[in-house]
């Protein structure tokens, strides 16, 4: 895992050393006897304990034995696979097909009661298409050489939808109007696409903002992000996939969010922008 991604994932890092150096402090050993215990040359537990080098599960339930803590093992295992899982490159997310990717975040879909969503290149998945959405995995597939299981990735993103119909949810979406004429597909996708958001955007529980194309704007573009309740952000990047929990990081995805909040159009505005892309499809 590369410690520049993200400092979410430092910090956890970071929270992971102390606590192993705090377990070899607490069983009264030095660097030198623990890594004596473990085999290992002294420079390796200096790395671990400072977060320079990530160390392996079974590096930790070395670690735990030479401390006479055994029994904190898994937990220090479990720790290093939620730091792990904050950077994940996407070859290792969609190694086995783009199904299992999407099959990945129903859990984070389904307990999460406040969606805020921003989009400066593609509809946001909640708000696709059938179409648009084979449209759109089949690019990820060809472009990742990833398995092709497009059709039950795309069965999965439908399904997934249901979370706008279910419980007491709550959607706001931001999209750049280049999206609105961005299509990979044909004009008919495109605009069945336009049609859904003009669908979709009625209900009242789904705010669809669109942030106008125009000179000395008061925010740019900035990368394609998710934030689900307070707790977490998701920001797909070219290289992989970041998961966002610090606290400081998330506020910080939040004032981003509400300043392109404020430079959007909603409602009957936002609706004209639709349809202005969609005219000439139609």
């Amino acid at each position: 895992m590369s410690v520049s991604e993200s400092s979410s994932a430092q910090a956890a890092r970071q929270v992971l050393a102390d606590r192993l150096r705090e377990m070899c402090k607490d069983a009264g050993l030095e660097g030198k006897q623990l890594a004596a215990l473990c085999g290992w040359h002294p420079s390796k537990v200096s790395r671990i304990s400072t977060g320079k080098t990530s160390p392996s599960a079974d590096d930790l339930r070395a670690w735990a034995r030479a401390c006479d803590a055994e029994d904190q093992a898994e937990d220090l295992v479990a720790s290093l696979r939620a730091v792990q899982g904050m950077w994940v490159e996407w070859r290792r997310m969609e190694g086995a097909g783009l199904r299992r990717a999407q099959e990945a975040v129903l859990p984070l879909f389904e307990r999460t009661r406040w969606f805020r969503a921003y989009s400066s290149w593609l509809v946001p998945g909640l708000l696709q298409t059938h179409g648009y959405t084979a449209d759109v995995l089949r690019a990820v597939q060809r472009r990742r050489g990833t398995v092709d299981d497009v059709a039950d990735a795309v069965a999965v993103r439908m399904e997934r939808q249901r979370v706008l119909h279910e419980g007491q949810r709550l959607f706001a979406f931001l999209i750049e109007e280049s999206v609105l004429s961005n299509g990979l597909g044909n004009a008919d996708t495109q605009a069945e696409q336009l049609e859904r958001l003009l669908t979709l955007g009625a209900l009242p529980n789904v705010s669809i903002g669109i942030v106008p194309t125009r000179l000395e704007r008061s925010r740019m573009p900035v990368e394609g992000f998710w934030i689900y309740d307070t707790a977490q952000v998701n920001v797909e990047l070219v290289s992989g996939h970041l998961t966002i929990t610090q606290p400081r990081e998330v506020a910080m995805y939040a004032d981003t969010f509400a300043t392109l909040t404020d430079t959007a159009v909603h409602g009957a505005k936002a609706r004209a922008l639709i349809n202005k892309a969609l005219d000439p499809l139609t």
